[in-house]
C-alpha cells in the first residue's frame, strides 16, 4: 500500500489530520493497518463502521450467521432489505458503500482453535465482539500465541464491559479474567437475557476507540484494566486486571507487572 494520501483521502480524513495526535502520519498509519473484527453483530457493527470511516486500510469480518429481523434493533451495520442474507455479505456492502478507499475481507465461518490462529496471524490487531464463549477462548488463545493485541467487549441487558489484552504488556489475557472450565463458561446470551440496543453501540464504539488508539500509539492503552458501564445508572467503573500465574493460555506472563 502506498504511503501517501490522495486528494480524496485528505479531504475525507481532514478532521483527523487536523488533530496533532493524528495528522498525516497517523492517517497513513491507519491506512496501512489491518484489524480483524470477530462478529458482525451488535458490537462488531459499530466497531466495523467506525474503523471503516476512520480509514483503517484492511478490515476482516468473521461471522457465520444469517441476518434476522430481530438483529436490527442493535446491529446498525445492517439494513432491513438484507434480512436473510449472510451477515458478512450485508456488512461488506455497507462498509464499502461508506468508504470505498478501504479493503473489506469477509470470512463466513465460526472460528475454532486452528482457524482462529490462521486468521489472527494475518492482522495487526483483533476486536472481539462475538456472542459465544468458545469463540472468545479460541480468539484469545490465538492472540496470545501470535502476540496480537486483543480488544474485547461484551454487552447484556443494560451493562457492558471492555478490556484490552496484551499479556506481554501486563494484565494477563481473557482466560485470566474468565477462566475456561471444561471448555465452557456460564452466562446467558443476548437472545436469552435481552439487551438494550444502544448498549452494544456504546461498547462497540469504545472498542473501536481503543483499536484506533492502539494503531496510532496515543493515549492510555487500557491494557490491564476492565471498564464496566451501567447504562441505567450512567456509571463507568474501572478495575485493574491481574494476570493469573497459573493461566494455561498466557502462563501468567507479567503476572506481577
Amino acid at each position: 500500500m502506498k504511503l501517501d494520501l490522495s486528494e480524496n483521502e485528505i479531504q475525507r480524513y481532514s478532521r483527523h489530520i487536523l488533530l496533532p495526535e493524528v495528522g498525516g502520519t497517523g492517517q497513513v498509519a491507519l491506512k496501512n493497518a489491518s484489524v480483524l473484527v470477530v462478529g458482525a453483530g451488535g458490537l462488531g457493527a459499530p466497531v466495523a463502521l467506525y474503523l471503516a470511516a476512520a480509514g483503517v486500510g484492511r478490515i476482516g469480518l468473521v461471522d457465520d450467521d444469517v441476518l434476522e429481523l430481530s438483529n436490527l434493533q442493535r446491529q446498525v451495520l445492517h439494513v432491513t432489505h438484507a434480512v436473510g442474507q449472510k451477515k458478512v455479505e450485508s456488512a461488506r456492502e455497507r462498509l464499502t458503500a461508506l468508504n470505498p478507499e478501504i479493503v473489506v475481507e469477509t470470512w463466513d465461518m465460526r472460528l475454532d482453535a486452528q482457524s482462529a490462529h490462521d486468521l489472527v496471524s494475518r492482522y495487526d490487531l483483533v476486536c472481539d465482539g462475538c456472542d459465544n464463549f468458545a469463540t472468545r477462548y479460541a480468539v484469545n488463545a490465538a492472540c496470545v500465541r501470535a502476540g496480537k493485541v486483543l480488544v474485547s467487549a461484551a454487552a447484556q441487558r443494560f451493562e457492558g464491559q471492555l478490556a484490552t489484552f496484551s499479556p506481554t504488556q501486563g494484565g494477563g489475557c481473557y482466560n485470566c479474567l474468565y477462566p475456561e472450565t471444561d471448555g465452557q463458561a456460564s452466562g446467558l446470551s443476548c437472545g436469552d437475557a435481552g439487551v438494550l440496543g444502544v448498549v452494544t453501540g456504546v461498547m462497540g464504539t469504545l472498542q473501536a476507540t481503543q483499536a484506533l488508539k492502539q494503531i496510532l500509539g496515543i493515549g492510555q492503552s487500557g491494557i490491564g484494566q476492565l471498564l464496566m458501564w451501567d447504562a441505567l445508572r450512567m456509571k463507568f467503573t474501572t478495575m485493574t486486571l491481574s494476570a493469573d500465574p497459573a493461566c494455561p493460555v498466557c502462563g501468567g506472563e507479567h503476572a506481577h507487572g
